[in-house]
């Protein structure tokens, strides 16, 4: 077994403390495997969709529990809308979250009024969460409890799995999403410079990543290191850890992961494969539209990127569609989640990866 002791500055707080783990093994750490390498105009994170019944019961619960800054509210409707949704009379309500290194755009299509909700599986498949991050002294798991979330996570309070400063935990949102919850010790905060600032800029909480679930890991890590054009960061094989199984809240869990860095410092793209409880085939590719999860790539030039994702096999739903302010065209991944290219009109919008998370 391998154990990782130290870490390039605060290059995913989580994996510092995972790499520390009894019955963790394989791990492999590779700091200069991030997207900044890439050869692509692949620039990072945009965005994290998620599509939901009730906007007006679900947006509440984010914002109290958040407090991002609501960038807008309004609707989606449009020629423009048809052609990148692929089907017609597309009608939505969407509402703009922003978080200090990315965007959570909520959206309620007017099509899944009758459709059911019901609590996501922590083993998938699919994309399953997004993380939310804290300081232990202004906690997420808190907020997220006492706006009502149902915690999966055993127990009254986050877990901290090796004594390193973090703490984790999982909750639902009113309609059974899934979301991360982590909470830092002030002083992870204080090595590092960027959330440092965020905090006295009045930021209290941000985002951190994409996590999908497989039932072919080396499958979907080779297809994304493919697309993305550079390697996965970490791998890390855990095997019924005793903190691991009361985050989980599954005994004998039993799960295999890799990473990509898709930021510098805060964002990642998390892969898993679980053993125990076993994450099974998709079967088919997720709609659009459907409740749940979804995610954006910005780059600097979508005609290029659509162009050479095509000659990869990529699936786009359509060609790059203008919405105003933005580029974007819609995929599938190899396992079929969604998936989504963004290039802003204007290159100094200040909702570009160049100037969130830095």
């Amino acid at each position: 077994m391998q154990q990782q002791k130290n870490c390039a500055g605060l290059l995913g707080i989580c994996w510092l403390v995972l790499a520390g783990l009894v019955g963790a093994a394989e791990i492999e750490i590779d700091p200069k495997a991030t997207i900044e390498n890439s050869p692509t105009t692949l620039l990072g994170v945009s965005h994290i969709g998620l599509s939901v019944k009730d906007l007006d019961a679900v947006l509440p619960f984010y914002q109290e529990a958040t407090r991002f800054e609501l960038l807008r509210r309004g609707t989606l409707s449009g020629p423009a809308a048809d052609a990148l949704f692929a089907r017609p009379g597309v009608e939505a309500d969407v509402a703009v979250l922003r978080a200090p290194n990315m965007l959570f755009e909520l959206v309620e299509f007017r099509h899944n009024a009758d459709a059911a909700t019901s609590k996501r599986p922590f083993e998938g498949p699919g994309m399953t969460h997004t993380c939310f991050q804290t300081t232990a002294a202004d906690s997420g798991y808190e907020r997220f409890r006492k706006v009502g979330s149902d915690m999966l996570t055993r127990g009254a309070a986050p877990i901290d799995l090796a004594g390193r400063g973090v703490t984790y935990a999982y909750g639902y949102d009113p309609e059974g999403n899934m979301f991360e919850m982590e909470q830092l010790d002030p002083a992870l905060i204080e090595r590092d410079p960027l959330r440092t600032r965020w905090l006295e800029e009045g930021h209290s909480a941000w985002m951190t990543q994409v996590a999908m679930a497989t039932h072919d890991l080396e499958r979907l890590v080779d297809w994304y290191q493919k697309v993305l054009a550079f390697s996965p960061s970490r791998q890390g094989d855990f095997v019924e850890h005793p903190g691991m199984i009361q985050v989980a809240d599954h005994d004998g869990l039993s799960l295999r992961v890799a990473w990509f860095q898709l930021a510098q410092r805060t964002k990642t793209l998390e892969l898993w494969q679980m053993r125990v409880p076993e994450t099974q085939e998709y079967g088919k590719k997720r709609g659009l539209t459907d409740l749940g999860y979804s995610y954006s790539l910005e780059v600097g030039d979508i005609q290029a990127e659509y162009r050479r994702m095509k000659e990869l096999g990529v699936e786009f739903v359509s060609e790059p569609i203008e919405l105003s302010d933005r580029w974007q065209v819609y995929a599938h991944d190899i396992d079929g989640n969604v998936f989504a290219l963004r290039q802003w009109v204007d290159p100094e919008s200040p909702h570009s990866v160049a100037k969130l998370d830095h």
